[in-house]
Formats: C-alpha cells, sequence, structure tokens
C-alpha cells in the first residue's frame, strides 16, 4: 500500500491532480503519480486509462465513446451498482444498475511522494426509489501509485437490511485475445452463461477461441492476465469479493452490441471484481460493505 498520506484537498492545476474537461466531453480527473498516470470520469465515477511508465495503456476504452449524453461508456472500469448484470427480478431496469451514468462528486484527494489517491462519491436519491427501494452512500477510492487500486465501499443509510450485488468491471487492453491466457481460476467452479447457467468446473488456464461469459463465484484468490503479444502480465488481487467474471464478447457478439469499434473485442479481456451469482452481500442498517482491487502490471 502507498504511504503515509497527507490530505490535499481537491484543486485545478495540482500537481497530481488536474479537474478538466476530456475531448470525450466531460469532467475527468487527471491523476498523475511516479510510476504510473490515470483518468478518472466524474460520469460514472467510472476508471477511464491507467498507464504504468514504460508499458502500453493497460485499459482499453473503445474508441466511439463519448461522455455526457447519458450512456453507459464501453471501456474502462464501469461501477456496476447496486445491482450485477440484469435486475434479478425486473429485465426493464437499467442493466448492472443505474449508477453508470450519472454525475459523481470528488471532494478530496491525498497525496505521498509514491502516489495520489482519489475519492469519488455518489448516494441514492429519492428518485432512484422506483429502481430501488433503499437509501446507501456510495465511495470509491482511487490510488494510483505503482499499482492502481480500486474500493467500492457502500454504507446502508437506511432503516432495513437491503441485498447488493456489484462488478468492479475491468476492461483490460491486450495485443491480441488470441495470445492470451487468464490465470488463477484451475479448478474452480464456474457458470457458463452460454451455456444456460450450466455450472462447469475449469481444466488450467482460460483461453479464448469463442465468446466467453463466466461468473467464477468461489473465487478469492489472486487472477492474472498473460498477454504474449505484449510481453507482460497483470496481476490482479482482491479483498470483499468471492466471485469474479471473465468475459469476453467475440467478433458476434461484439458486432450486436455496436460500441466497441473496428476490431475492439480483439484487443480487450474482462476481468471483472464482483459480488455476483450466489455471492450476494447483505449490508444492515448502519454498516458497509467494501469491495476492493489491485492491479499490478509486469512485463515479461
Amino acid at each position: 500500500m502507498i504511504g503515509p498520506w497527507t490530505s490535499a484537498g481537491l484543486r485545478r492545476n495540482w500537481s497530481t491532480v488536474i479537474v478538466e474537461d476530456s475531448p470525450l466531453g466531460g469532467p475527468v480527473l487527471r491523476l498523475a503519480a511516479k510510476d504510473s498516470t490515470a483518468e478518472v470520469a466524474l460520469q460514472g465515477g467510472q476508471v477511464l486509462s491507467w498507464q504504468p511508465k514504460g508499458h502500453a495503456p493497460a485499459i482499453w476504452l473503445s474508441p466511439m465513446e463519448r461522455l455526457g449524453n447519458l450512456k453507459p461508456v464501453r471501456g474502462g472500469t464501469p461501477v456496476c451498482w447496486p445491482w450485477f448484470a440484469n435486475h434479478p427480478t425486473d429485465a426493464s431496469k437499467p442493466a448492472h444498475g443505474f449508477v453508470r451514468t450519472r454525475p459523481w462528486s470528488c471532494d478530496a484527494v491525498e497525496s505521498s511522494d509514491a502516489g495520489v489517491r482519489a475519492f469519488l462519491y455518489t448516494s441514492t436519491t429519492e428518485g432512484d426509489r422506483l429502481l430501488w427501494p433503499h437509501a446507501a452512500d456510495v465511495e470509491l477510492a482511487v490510488t494510483l501509485g505503482e499499482t492502481l487500486q480500486l474500493e467500492l465501499t457502500t454504507r446502508n443509510k437506511g432503516t432495513d437490511t437491503f441485498a447488493l450485488t456489484q462488478a468492479l468491471h475491468t476492461y483490460f487492453a491486450v495485443g491480441d485475445i488470441a495470445d492470451v491466457t487468464v490465470e488463477g481460476f484451475d479448478g474452480q467452479s464456474y457458470i457458463d452463461k452460454l451455456d444456460g447457467n450450466a455450472r462447469k468446473r475449469q481444466a488450467g488456464t482460460i483461453a479464448f477461441a469463442a465468446e466467453v461469459d463466466r461468473i467464477y463465484d468461489e473465487h478469492t484468490g489472486t487472477a492474472a492476465i498473460v498477454d504474449r503479444g505484449l510481453q507482460r502480465r497483470i496481476e490482479i488481487s482482491k479483498t470483499g469479493s468471492r466471485s469474479t467474471v471473465v468475459w469476453n464478447p467475440w467478433m458476434t457478439k461484439a458486432a450486436r452490441l455496436g460500441d466497441m469499434g473496428p476490431d475492439g473485442w480483439r484487443r480487450m479481456v474482462c476481468v471483472e471484481t464482483c459480488n455476483a451469482g450466489e455471492d450476494v452481500v447483505q449490508i444492515a442498517p448502519g454498516a458497509e460493505h467494501a469491495i476492493g482491487v489491485e492491479y499490478r502490471l509486469s512485463g515479461f
């Protein structure tokens, strides 16, 4: 972990955090540390980029995407909250919840010689009650240094216990998906969403020769993306999560999605830190739950 930290307050044109309008059409935080840079959109509290020094970008963002049009942005790290994927009982409600398109605030940053941490916030409103009848505050801490760390904390501000599923839905940039494997799941049980939610067991590393959409819902350990094309490895370690989603839409699904750009599916893979599937969190009144992840990139 990076530290010790000193409170700096959010200000424009600061040496490690700049708030400015993005060419994508909305305000972003530009974070700079000794070892890496990152951008975070205030729309959705969504990380858009992370680039360790000496490496190509580690996070994929569709070249077709724009901020400010009230549509979810394809790529980066969307915050899926307070449900993951489709709503469990009402498919008419927005997929992956309702905070991905709303403005978040950034009221504080902290810094040290090694890096910077920004805190983004949103809360449920009375208007949200039609979608989700609970009251909660949500905080995303983005810590940039030698690694990128994300921690999403939900605080129950209401009087009833509520159930929560969620994800930090990161799209990682790869050279070519055909040259990528994902480690850390050998022997793990998973739900295959492309085979009627059949439960299966992983044998060896995950490789890609067609669409993959799986929930590894007994997974708490470290995973790694091994990219032979870019000659690098991205390690993914997490807390507060017992499930991980691995996803690549492949050619046909990407064409249906319509927002990935030419061959975008070849250049990305999602390894998502989740509370998903049977990994449902119950949060009592006054309590909180945090889901966190750390990404570390290294060359071969």
